[in-house]
């Protein structure tokens, strides 16, 4: 069975509309569709196949093939476990049923390692992690006292977040908002400004990845707004700042306003200036690293394939500052480029070398790979080419 994007759009499409309907009701061009239902092309920008899904009332996950469940032995781990630990009816069943509680240094230690585990690309060890780790730290939040019940309710928020931003990476957009949402419920209940800011940012980020851009775009700039730098700032709140405004670019260039994008990378590049180093507070890299990367990902949904390839060369330290997964993504994004500008042999050694540092996990669920895989296998038969694409599951 062809499970190609095209394939997917025919079968949505069925007897519904025609091929230039859907054009028409997407605003793209009608020869996009056909060449893609015809398999004449694999892929099209983020921005174009955005389009084409809300045309055909379906979630962008469905159209690129990026659902995952993660089938286990176990059957307290894997995504339906998940789902189930978000959605707890404990408190209605009062059976004394719920996980005991831990101190606040044990919960920290829980919430960091699912962090780590996150930032390594290591999803399918999180879908174990997970949900009783939410359970306990919840049970820890519940039975917090005095002093320990704001940093509990910090953790739990972290806690919710991670589990969000795992199901985001797994195409699993409903279950990941009830995370990130009740994580902002969490936070209400700690005293941490920066942290309610980017809780903020991260339901930005859920917004991107759905394709609403302009609510993307304004929820992390409210979000910086409120902890704009006056004065003498932290390390911290810079970082957390020129993170959110960042965000705002990311969702303007997905949005087709280059110019606004660059003004904003451009603000966010001034308070990495000012920090004068990569940093990861919050849970987000932001720094002269994450800048460059950011202005190539805007340049590519952009389709400004020549001048993303141009900014990459500014990146500091070959990207050391980056987080692993986020140095994969960063080589994607510029494989892409490459592939699209017809240099297909840089195209394929930036694809290897971002398998190599994301790891199997990370290349597993990576939409973006398989698609400029697919592209590149359009105009090449190269046997390295055709060995990633069994790896990573593609096609073909």
């Amino acid at each position: 069975m062809d499970d190609s994007i095209g394939a997917r759009i025919r079968r949505f499409r069925g007897k519904a509309m025609t091929q230039r309907q859907l054009a028409e009701q997407a605003e793209v061009c009608p020869s996009l569709i056909r060449a893609l239902e015809q398999g004449s092309r694999q892929g099209a920008s983020i921005a174009s196949l955005q389009k084409i899904a809300r045309a055909l009332d379906i979630d962008i996950a469905d159209l690129v093939g990026k659902r995952y469940g993660i089938p286990s032995t176990d059957p307290d781990a894997g995504v339906v476990a998940i789902r189930r630990a978000l959605t707890s009816v404990d408190d209605l069943i009062d059976d004394g049923a719920e996980d005991l509680p831990v101190t606040v240094a044990e919960a920290r230690r829980v919430v960091d390692y699912a962090w780590g585990a996150y930032w390594n690309g290591r999803y399918e060890m999180l879908t174990s992690i997970l949900p009783p780790g939410i359970s306990q730290l919840r049970a820890t939040a519940h039975a917090a006292q005095a002093s320990d019940i704001a940093p509990a309710h910090e953790l739990l928020a972290r806690m919710y977040w991670v589990t969000g931003c795992t199901l985001v990476h797994l195409g699993q957009a409903d279950p990941a908002f009830v995370a990130i949402r009740s994580a902002l419920t969490a936070a209400e209940r700690g005293n941490d400004p920066l942290l309610a800011a980017t809780l903020r940012g991260s339901v930005a980020w859920q917004l991107l990845v759905q394709g609403r851009y302009e609510e993307s775009h304004k929820v992390a700039l409210k979000a910086a707004a409120s902890v704009e730098p006056v004065g003498d700032a932290s390390k911290s709140q810079l970082s957390v700042y020129g993170s959110l405004t960042l965000q705002g670019a990311t969702a303007a260039g997905r949005d087709q306003r280059i110019g606004e994008a660059l003004a904003l990378v451009d603000a966010a590049g001034e308070v990495a200036e000012r920090l004068g180093m990569d940093t990861k507070d919050y849970e987000c890299n932001f720094g002269p690293s994450q800048v460059v990367m950011q202005t190539v990902d805007i340049n590519v949904s952009t389709e400004r394939y020549p001048e993303a390839v141009k900014a990459a060369k500014q990146m500091p330290n070959r990207g050391a500052g980056l987080a692993q997964v986020s140095q994969a993504r960063h080589l994607l994004d510029q494989a892409a480029a490459l592939t699209r500008m017809g240099q297909h042999q840089r195209a394929l050694d930036m694809l290897l070398t971002a398998e190599r540092v994301g790891g199997r996990d990370w290349t597993f669920y990576q939409a973006l790979l398989k698609q400029v895989v697919e592209e590149l296998r359009e105009k090449e038969r190269n046997p390295a080419l055709r060995d990633l694409a069994q790896r990573i599951g593609s096609r073909g």
